[in-house]
């Protein structure tokens, strides 16, 4: 608790400009200013800078601004279970740098434990978790009728693309990433798509986004073949804010995070025209991630009962709706499925939402891995999901 309000403070004092001289802090609170990251290629930071700045995003004065969404008025109890007992779970946490776990069965908190100095109070970003919310937002448009059909093409809703290589692809193509566009999304090269496309700049009032993609080549016929590419679902982001006529920001709030009953407020990064990171970048609590779980699992309603999606929304959008070449795997509507009905949420860095239908499970984790995507830690992570089940299987 210490290490986190240190770090408040001296975030505090990062954001009043001239107010508080650095000299003037003591010495543990300028270490941590002197971790946090002093430019905004996210990619670049080493782990210091990430583990001071993850928990941070919205706050870092250089990061574009972000969207506020609300606390519900109604939270959704999470009730405390028989706290379940992980063999090796502290190897684990240490070898993942885990920030954030908090493990529900059947509604009930059964695990919750915190590292790095973040506690329950903190948001953490989310990284591309937030494709998983972007995609529900395109099932909340489908129920309002602002989507017609997941069927039309991307150009209907943004005109920009007509002539590009995005003009005959469908929103489910977009949702299902086989547009069949060429893009590089290798977060270690930084002449990749996923790197340039952060920096690009908008053309007058086009958004940023739209831009930078429509000026992609095709590489294959569209809906044939699976290839993951953030700036689709920041595409996606611009297709339901030019469909619903509102910010991301303000139809999350409407749509899920006041009625699935979440505690704490959220924020949401900014692109360079002044729009949400579709694939990107919510800020959160991590029981906050675990109550978006138990909306899914509700199949999308409301604490009143209302559907916010169409009732066979997450049927289909957690199920494989493509195949992306890896054996017992696959991808829906911007969610990683498994062949036996589990699926996932995943963020570079170790940010992921794990959802077991059968089980009424849900793991929520935010961490900072050494590396983006490469190393052990993804595949420890798949064999801890793999435990909890097992551990949940035997009355654990």
């Amino acid at each position: 608790m210490r290490k986190r309000t240190v770090l408040m403070a001296a975030l505090g004092a990062l954001m009043i400009a001239g107010g508080v001289g650095f000299a003037s802090l003591d010495k543990e609170t300028r270490g941590v200013l002197m971790a946090l990251p002093t430019n905004a290629d996210v990619l670049s930071w080493n782990v210091a800078q990430r583990d001071a700045g993850f928990r941070a995003m919205d706050r870092l004065s250089f990061l574009a601004k972000s969207n506020t969404i609300a606390p519900s008025a109604t939270p959704l109890p999470l009730p405390v279970g028989k706290p379940l007992v992980i063999p090796g779970v502290e190897a684990f946490m240490q070898s993942q740098r885990t920030a954030g776990l908090v493990i529900v069965v059947d509604g009930k908190v059964r695990f919750e434990r915190y590292g790095l100095g973040f506690d329950a109070q903190g948001r953490w970003t989310s990284f591309s978790v937030a494709k998983s919310f972007t995609s529900t937002l395109v099932g909340a448009a489908l129920k309002d009728g602002a989507i017609r059909s997941l069927d039309d093409k991307v150009s209907a809703y943004i005109p920009r693309l007509k002539g590009s290589a995005y003009d005959d692809v469908s929103v489910a193509q977009l949702l299902t990433m086989s547009s069949g566009v060429r893009w590089n999304e290798d977060y270690e090269d930084p002449q990749s798509d996923v790197a340039k496309f952060n920096r690009a700049k908008p053309e007058g009032e086009m958004d940023a986004t739209v831009s930078y993609m429509r000026t992609l080549p095709r590489a294959h016929a569209p809906g044939t073949v699976w290839h993951y590419n953030t700036g689709e679902t920041n595409l996606i982001g611009v297709l339901v804010s030019s469909a619903t006529g509102k910010t991301l920001s303000a139809y999350l709030q409407e749509k899920v995070w006041q009625p699935a009953g979440m505690e704490a407020g959220a924020t949401w990064l900014l692109g360079e025209s002044g729009h949400e990171i579709g694939g990107c970048c919510l800020q959160a609590a991590t029981r906050d991630y675990a109550r978006f779980g138990l909306f899914v699992l509700a199949g999308g309603k409301a604490q009143d009962g209302r559907q916010i999606v169409p009732e066979d929304w997450f049927a289909r959008a957690t199920t494989k709706q493509i195949d992306i070449g890896r054996p017992g795997r696959g991808y829906g509507f911007q969610w990683w499925t498994y062949d036996d009905g589990s699926f996932a949420a995943q963020g570079i860095f170790g940010q992921g939402i794990f959802i077991d239908p059968k089980r009424k499970l849900v793991i929520a984790s935010n961490a900072d891995w050494p590396r983006a995507s490469a190393g052990t830690q993804p595949d420890e992570r798949q064999a801890f999901y793999r435990q909890v089940v097992r551990i949940v299987d035997g009355g654990g």
